[in-house]
């Protein structure tokens, strides 16, 4: 272990600026990739925008075929740079959690954030950088946040001028309704059916006394029928009389 560590530490003094390297090893966001010239891959989320530059200083390991330096833990004065392409969702990773016997299930959506980075070279010896800000790149997502910006504000505006317009129309067609002729005749045809209403409710007043006056008079009927009644009965008992 400490004829290795020697070896690795000559051989980490040996680095110079200006020597190329063929792969390296980095480490960005929890995680180790491996990597070389003109590869694109996909890392954790960054903060940076389309055609930028972007370095990392992590290098755990750089090789050229069989010479390679690895760090402890770091390799002192590597750098790896490279461009900044997108950041996008990647695909919906399904979270399904269930307990038997418990009735107990839970489904969620998962989809995380990965930027695209394209690795333009592969630095050693405390050199800079030279890759150059991608303008092309710059200017077509500059036109895409313009486009988005145009689109939002005409949607915008749009929705408050449907609602003004949709409320002088609504008015436009509720006041001819009530200046035509039409409705004007029906207003004082309405009025004369609705006078007639409480001479209506005065008629059943004035009948009461009415019903009154013949409740009043039944028991008088009542009470002359059996004086009509008592007459058959006397000429009944005459004939018995007569019979002794």
């Amino acid at each position: 272990m400490a004829c290795g560590a020697a070896k690795r530490d000559r051989q980490g003094s040996g680095l110079k600026p200006g020597m190329s390297m063929t792969f390296a090893v980095i480490k960005t966001g929890g995680k180790q990739y491996k990597v070389a010239a003109n590869d694109v891959l996909k890392i954790e989320k960054l903060e940076a925008a389309a055609g930028d530059v972007v370095t990392f200083d992590q290098v755990l390991m750089v090789g050229n075929g069989d010479d390679v330096t690895v760090g402890a833990p770091l390799v002192e004065g590597a750098l790896v740079a490279g461009q900044f392409l997108s950041t996008d969702k990647e695909r919906t990773v399904i979270v399904f959690k269930k307990n038997r016997r418990h009735n107990y299930r839970r489904r969620n959506g998962h989809r995380q954030l990965l930027s695209t980075v394209r690795i333009t070279e592969i630095l050693v010896g405390g050199a800079k950088p030279t890759t150059k800000p991608d303008e092309r790149a710059i200017a077509k997502a500059a036109a895409k946040a313009e486009a988005a910006a145009a689109v939002t504000s005409k949607t915008a505006e749009a929705k408050p001028a449907e609602k003004v317009e949709a409320k002088p129309a609504a008015k436009a067609k509720a006041a001819p309704k009530t200046e035509t002729p039409a409705a004007e005749a029906a207003a004082p045809a309405a009025e004369t059916k609705a006078s007639p209403k409480p001479k209506a409710a005065a008629k059943p007043k004035a009948e009461k006394p009415a019903a009154e006056t013949k409740a009043k008079a039944e028991p008088k009927a009542k009470a002359e029928k059996p004086a009509a009644e008592k007459k058959p009965a006397a000429n009944k008992a005459a004939p018995k009389a007569d019979k002794e």
